[in-house]
């Protein structure tokens, strides 16, 4: 007998909303500096790329926000094992910015 196993999948991509990122009230920063895969040079850690619920944050040295996208949810803030992302009130960035 020749079993066939399918997997559902999802991909991320733009939603019927459009871009969300206006829906927050606070905005991730990464402090570079700070950041594991800049530290050691290297494509590591990347435990923010992997918790972010909208796919908003993409693999590198540094992670990049897109911040057209990014709801502020904080969890990126919560998961990251160096402090290396704050959260900062949407004053700071403007309205004009996005």
């Amino acid at each position: 007998m020749n079993e066939s196993h399918q997997i559902a999948m999802s991909v991320p991509g733009i939603g019927e909303a459009g871009r969300t990122g206006d829906w927050r009230h606070e905005y991730p920063v990464i402090t570079a500096e700070a950041c594991l895969p800049v530290k050691s040079g290297r494509d590591s850690c990347q435990i923010c790329w992997a918790h972010c619920p909208d796919n908003c944050i993409t693999r590198g040295a540094p992670p990049i926000i897109d911040l057209y996208y990014c709801k502020g949810c904080g969890i990126c803030v919560e998961v990251c094992p160096t402090h290396a992302i704050a959260m900062h009130p949407e004053a700071e960035l403007g309205r004009g910015a996005l």
